[in-house]
């Protein structure tokens, strides 16, 4: 058993273990957000009562090393029950495996669960006298421990549920609370800033859904979070987790005056436009995080642009339109639900400067944005004319 299962192991009660995997190999999550070099986990738990749950799968790509720590586990044991709190394949992969080892074990799940398992296993599904449906309050009692089921759809798949164990006041929280990073390679990293991430650009279009799952979760008294991704909350980490949820989930800035300044420069003049604003912004005490889009993946831009109260955006004009880093960081925001934030603009374009007019049209189609009066409008360099602007801007951003 390695340190990192020790460890997870140490913030649960002995009837509770932790079973998940780290896979260090990843190169993207979701096929599209990179995790390396700190990899991610998924996570699995074992309830061991007179009757025994596992909660949750694992990818298939760590099939066989959950499935030897579930038998360590288990100790000669078999499993009564596999709850299933959500469907995504990082968690389902492998549920036939531990079905087919185990063929008297029930699963667990609810009525959209179970059409996708049929939709992603076909005639392989668990036979329909192996389901166990529950909905929204329902109960299995393994003996000491009971789990009460809540449906949470859309946080952030349709058939997500969550159950709370109330003999160990422990929330198995599905993806709520994950959290970018392998436990063993970042179990003395902070929490907040790849739950951030994990946060905005997978779950975070639904915030109101979430809110939805926190009104139901004040109801009860939690001691421990146990989440599909990351580590086992609980003390302090779980009350900051909590509450930055309840910001995350409202679109709220967790730093009111800070400003990202994001930039798409082709040949370098937009960008030192972006630093010289940095310059004056910071010269009047504004707190600013320089972002430059051409290098930045776009998931930790979307992450920083939600963690600050304001944003500028520079960018260049190209063939008409948008440099494509500002056009996919807008796209981005706008699928997130990005709102309620004050923004300023900078464009450039040698002939036909178009970028400010394109930037505002995107912003426009987001929620309770404030666009700044004042526009930087670059001809090829900054001159005297684009600089007095910028003054006027900073003199706006700082007003605010």
């Amino acid at each position: 058993m390695n340190n990192e299962i020790r460890n997870e192991s140490q913030a649960l009660p002995e009837s509770i273990r932790y079973v998940g995997a780290d896979d260090l190999t990843l190169p993207l999550f979701e096929n599209q957000y990179p995790v390396q070099p700190m990899g991610v986990s998924y996570n699995s738990y074992l309830i061991l009562d007179e009757k025994v749950a596992v909660m949750d799968s694992v990818d298939a790509r760590s099939a066989d090393e959950w499935l030897a720590k579930l038998a360590h586990e288990l100790d000669g044991r078999r499993p009564d029950y596999l709850v299933i709190s959500h469907m995504e394949p990082d968690h389902s992969g492998s549920i036939l495996r531990l079905a087919e080892r185990y063929p008297e074990m029930q699963l667990v799940g609810n009525a959209k669960t179970f059409t996708m398992l049929r939709q992603f296993f076909g005639a392989s599904a668990p036979a329909n006298e192996r389901l166990v449906e529950v909905g929204e309050g329902g109960t299995i009692s393994l003996g000491t421990h009971t789990l009460h089921f809540m449906l949470a759809p859309m946080v952030h798949w349709p058939e997500v549920m969550v159950a709370y164990e109330e003999t160990e006041k422990i929330l198995f929280s599905a993806d709520a609370f994950g959290r970018f990073g392998s436990l063993g390679r970042t179990a003395n990293a902070p929490w907040a800033p790849q739950a951030r991430r994990y946060y905005y650009n997978i779950v975070g279009k639904y915030g109101a859904q979430v809110q939805a799952l926190l009104k139901k979760a004040s109801a009860l008294e939690i001691k421990t979070v146990c989440p599909l991704h990351g580590p086992v909350l609980t003390g302090e980490a779980l009350g900051e987790a909590l509450r930055l949820y309840g910001l995350w989930s409202r679109w709220q800035s967790e730093a009111p005056e800070e400003i990202l300044l994001a930039h798409a420069s082709i040949h370098g003049n937009t960008a030192r436009a972006a630093e010289l604003l940095k310059q004056k912004l910071e010269a009047k005490g504004a707190r600013v995080t320089l972002c430059d889009l051409t290098t930045t993946e776009v998931s930790y831009a979307v992450a920083n642009a939600f963690y600050c109260g304001k944003l500028v955006l520079a960018c260049s004009t190209y063939d008409g339109g948008l440099f494509p880093p500002m056009e996919e960081f807008l796209s981005h925001l706008q699928a997130k639900g990005f709102r309620d934030r004050t923004v300023g603009l900078i464009e450039n374009g040698s002939w036909a400067p178009a970028a400010a007019r394109l930037m505002r049209a995107r912003l426009e189609e987001m929620k309770d944005l404030r666009v700044c009066d004042t526009v930087v409008s670059l001809r090829s360099a900054l001159g005297p004319a684009s600089e007095a602007q910028m003054d006027a801007l900073t003199t706006e951003l700082c007003a605010e």
